[in-house]
């Protein structure tokens, strides 16, 4: 891809899913004084990358560099604070480090539901976008869409069960610790 083409694609595609990025990094990041760089360097990583290739989803694209940026910063640091100490200790049981089997199992099952949710209706996969992903309220989805609440709940009811359909169609389940395997069908979940 030429350095023009390259830069249309990400004024185009990237720049607009900024506040997207912003509540991602404020959500997982402790110190809001680097968000600002955070998502400096988070660009310059997909510019840099989508000089090469462009991804099909720039939304999944920008948000995987972000928590991989993210990832890579916090084993960087290797410092444990004291509170963060403190708040692993109050923990009632023992947090279980992911395997390779569960890590490979649930990365599967979330490009599986990338997937699913990429063959939904437009207006739903933007609902279910804006509702679970970017965590906006139903009145904020309604007003950003221009479309009734009802109308929100609805296609996030209809987006959710499609999803769940999808994932049950292949064995796969999520639970509180994420996508796995079924064992034994549990009853589902209604979605608010």
């Amino acid at each position: 891809m030429e350095q023009g083409d390259v830069s249309e694609w990400f004024v185009r595609e990237v720049l607009p899913l900024e506040g997207v990025l912003e509540r991602f990094l404020r959500r997982n990041w402790r110190d809001g004084d680097e968000i600002a760089d955070l998502r400096q360097e988070v660009y310059a990583k997909v510019f840099d990358a989508c000089a090469t290739f462009r991804p099909e989803s720039a939304q999944a694209f920008l948000l995987t560099t972000a928590r991989n940026l993210l990832i890579d910063r916090a084993r960087r640091a290797q410092v444990v604070s004291f509170e963060s100490y403190a708040e692993m200790d109050a923990l009632p049981q023992p947090v279980e480090e992911l395997g390779p089997e569960r890590h490979a199992a649930a990365r599967g099952a979330l490009r599986f539901l990338q997937a699913a949710l990429e063959k939904l209706p437009a207006r739903c996969r933007m609902v279910i976008e804006l509702r679970k992903i970017d965590e906006l309220s139903q009145r904020e989805v309604a007003e950003r869409m221009g479309i009734t609440e009802d109308t929100v709940e609805r296609q996030v009811s209809k987006g959710v069960r499609a999803l769940a359909d999808a994932m049950a169609a292949v064995g796969l389940e999520v639970g509180d610790r994420g996508p796995k395997a079924l064992g034994t069908r549990t009853r589902g979940r209604k979605e608010h």
